[in-house]
């Protein structure tokens, strides 16, 4: 899905919403990329493992991104 379909289908509040109830502090009003215009990043991990480009070492987490 575009970033751009994603941003019709969603509201600013309700990603706003979304995004505090998985515990991600948002403190600017932008709805920019929300999360239902990305690939789920556990299934193109488990394509790239199968076709056998790369093994699966570690799971990263985000603290935090800066934008501007």
């Amino acid at each position: 899905m575009s970033r751009t379909r994603a941003r019709g289908l969603i509201g600013g509040g309700e990603l706003r919403r979304r995004l505090e109830s998985d515990g991600i502090v948002v403190r600017c009003p932008s709805n920019k990329g929300p999360p239902i215009a990305y690939k789920d990043v556990e299934r193109v991990v488990d394509v790239v493992e199968a076709a056998g480009l790369a093994r699966r070492v570690a799971r990263l987490r985000p603290l935090g991104v800066v934008k501007g």
